[in-house]
């Protein structure tokens, strides 16, 4: 039988294991449509927002506890967004590369009142970033796309200021080539 103060200790963690719960289901409700935003904007892909997004909170749920200012939740998830969609676009390279990859779906990105042209012109530039460097990729979308300061990019993507500067000049040169190429 177990010593009073060992039964109490083993609530304890129950309750607090189940109080981390409540919250991250509470963070989840709160961020979820953020997160996929973001998932979105950056992937390109409306078919892989749902898994990303299931990634990011798995991860969150393993390190929230160790989440030192929970005013700071929204910038940590994405972060955790930002390495999960990485790790995605690294892999979508590798199947690309083994003849794997399926075209992107950019429903979810085109309003639904944009012209032809738009569509195909937002279709153009996703094919562009579908080809460039991840680390151009993600700080010309967090910058261009998301609106984010370079300062945010460059905490985002683990580099520094000027790295971040240099990722979203490259990336921009590129499109402007390619798109310019006719």
């Amino acid at each position: 039988m177990p010593k009073p103060e060992q039964s109490t200790d083993f609530a304890l963690r129950l309750v607090r294991s189940d109080e981390r719960r409540l919250a991250l289901d509470d963070v989840y409700r709160r961020y979820c449509r953020y997160v996929a935003a973001v998932i979105l904007r950056l992937d390109g892909r409306t078919s892989d927002v749902e898994d990303l997004v299931q990634d990011v909170f798995v991860e969150a749920a393993v390190g929230i506890a160790r989440l030192r200012e929970p005013e700071a939740i929204k910038g940590w998830l994405a972060t955790i967004a930002v390495r999960a969609v990485r790790r995605r676009l690294r892999l979508r390279r590798v199947w690309r590369f083994f003849g794997l990859d399926r075209d992107a779906d950019l429903a979810g990105l085109t309003d639904p009142g944009a012209s032809p042209v738009d569509r195909l012109l937002l279709r153009a530039v996703y094919r562009v970033l579908d080809d460039m460097p991840t680390e151009n990729r993600l700080a010309f979308s967090l910058h261009t796309i998301e609106g984010e300061t370079m300062e945010t990019v460059a905490k985002l993507c683990g580099c520094s200021y000027a790295t971040a500067k240099r990722r979203v000049s490259r990336a921009q040169r590129r499109i402007a080539e390619r798109l310019s190429d006719g």
